[in-house]
């Protein structure tokens, strides 16, 4: 009996936690999009475009548990302070197909930044991505998801190579690139290996509206870093600016970001994610806003240099 009513206990203790945690991380979004809305309309643009332009990049750590597997554990330090490499990989599984589904039912072209490990994964999310009804821009997040700031020029080197050769065997050349915990650093390396663009390092205070060229690359500036507890409401109105400014609006996330099961992620996916993709879309009716990928915006921005100059 006292060992049931002490188990009882401790389960209610990691359920007030649990409840305590999330209510600070709404309390923490809430403030972060309020800060972006406000700082959105008082700053100066950049840059101006035709319309409005809606970027949306998705970094996917592991893609899959069997690369938990095939790294024994040993990789765990470099993909989430909490849980397993095994651990996100399965979540982003049950995660991705919901994913790629919701943006061809919208016809909205994203950027999936892929890990090259997955290439190595017989039956792996990229399959599924590549036979997408949308023509999605599949770029790159590292091969073991290492910081690039932490990595030699040689280790840097490496890894590009073995990406490029594993992307190749899907019939894929990577032209996007987002740094593994957007630690960027070997630039230089991204323009030998013929990237055209990349995500720089963006928070709460550096995440801004453009895109700006770096060299022979064009920094897709992150607008704001999506979670389970944003707000419909105001990443709609976040939108507005980004249309009234005709500034690009650049999210992002990764498939973990909503939640552990299928039914937490379908329900998130249903609070957030759908409500401002259709309000997106019905501005793109109004030819007030356009959908890229991280490489369509810098091809655009690129053009539109090109014209000014």
């Amino acid at each position: 009996m006292a060992y049931t009513r002490a188990t009882k206990l401790r389960a209610s203790e990691k359920t007030e936690r649990r409840r305590a945690r999330t209510k600070i991380e709404k309390s923490i979004s809430f403030l972060s999009e309020l800060y972006h809305i406000v700082n959105f309309r008082l700053t100066k643009p950049k840059m101006q475009l035709e319309s409005g332009m809606l970027i949306i990049s998705i970094d996917v750590d592991v893609g899959d548990k069997e690369l938990g597997v095939i790294n024994g554990g040993k990789n765990d330090a470099n993909i989430n302070e909490y849980f397993s490499e095994y651990s996100i990989g399965e979540i982003e599984e049950r995660a991705l197909p919901l994913l790629i589904d919701l943006f061809n039912g919208f016809e909205i072209p994203v950027t999936f930044a892929i890990r090259g490990q997955l290439t190595e994964v017989e039956d792996s999310i990229l399959k599924l991505l590549l036979k997408s009804t949308i023509k999605n821009d599949v770029g790159s997040h590292g091969y073991y998801h290492r910081q690039f700031t932490k990595l030699s020029h040689y280790e840097a080197e490496n890894e590009l190579k073995m990406i490029l050769v594993g992307m190749k065997k899907f019939g894929v050349i990577s032209r996007s690139f987002v740094f593994p915990r957007n630690s960027v650093a070997h630039l230089d390396l991204l323009e030998k290996y013929g990237y055209k663009c990349y995500r720089s390092n963006g928070d709460f205070m550096k995440d801004n509206m453009y895109i700006e060229k770096q060299g022979r690359l064009y920094d897709v500036h992150p607008s704001l870093y999506l979670t389970q507890h944003s707000s419909p409401r105001i990443l709609r109105k976040i939108l507005d600016v980004s249309i009234a400014k005709k500034m690009p609006f650049h999210i992002w996330f990764h498939p973990w970001n909503f939640g552990k099961t299928k039914e937490s992620m379908q329900k998130v996916v249903g609070k957030v994610l759908y409500p401002l993709l259709a309000y997106a879309k019905k501005k793109e009716t109004e030819s007030a806003l356009t959908y890229e990928t991280m490489l369509s915006a810098a091809q655009k921005a690129e053009k539109a240099l090109k014209t000014t100059s």
